[in-house]
């Protein structure tokens, strides 16, 4: 069972946004019905699993509670029933996978949290559980995944995770956390590709590598 919490509310909603962004990615690169399903699930839940193992979390979130596998399979068949309303459909995937980076970022900070670790863990579970299931899911779409390129995604969920352990530190109340966090992780995220701000990076042209 699912209790009815602010928590568990972003917990489903991360879960629906990041499904999405699976199929979305899956049906671009005209992937079957099953690989679309496989894409969808480890999107949505690869975060999470990451997550669960590193702190000894046994079985892991959708081992324990089957719903998760039941909602993804449901917002996976809708996502392909629906699919040719979904307009833009490059938009439509960076608007789900960043609000499912947004929450889910959350949630790796409150596991952290609960489970007693320093924040700096904590705000190393938060990029985790973020990041992951993207990472994942990219992977196995052939792509490298965004984590690693220039675009600004894991460091919005470092400066979330950071925000959420400052005002747990001055015991703001929980539910402020959730909304303050999701919406500064969100809102960096927005800000950085409409103004096509990007982290340095580094490149080396072959033919300057010396070779024996």
């Amino acid at each position: 069972m699912i209790d009815i919490s602010l928590f568990s509310t972003f917990d489903l909603l991360g879960t629906v946004a990041f499904a999405i962004s699976g199929a979305l990615a899956a049906m671009s690169r005209k992937l079957d019905i099953f690989g679309i399903f496989i894409i969808a699930f480890v999107t949505a839940t690869g975060g999470g699993t990451v997550r669960d193992i590193l702190i000894g979390n046994n079985p892991v979130m959708w081992m324990e509670n089957t719903f998760y596998i039941y909602l993804i399979s449901i917002i996976t068949f809708l996502a392909i029933v629906f699919r040719h309303k979904i307009n833009h459909l490059k938009t439509s995937l960076f608007l789900f996978d960043t609000i499912g980076l947004g929450v889910f970022t959350i949630t790796g900070v409150e596991a952290g949290i609960e489970n007693g670790l320093s924040p700096i863990i904590s705000i190393a579970l938060g990029a985790i559980t973020g990041t992951f299931g993207g990472v994942i899911r990219d992977i196995l779409c052939n792509e490298i995944p965004v984590i690693f390129r220039k675009e600004i995604y894991a460091t919005a969920c470092i400066i979330g995770s950071l925000a959420y352990v400052v005002l747990y530190d001055l015991n703001v109340d929980k539910d402020i956390i959730y909304i303050v966090t999701s919406l500064i992780v969100i809102s960096i995220r927005l800000v950085v590709v409409k103004f096509k701000i990007a982290l340095p990076s580094f490149y080396i042209d072959p033919s300057d590598v010396d070779t024996p």
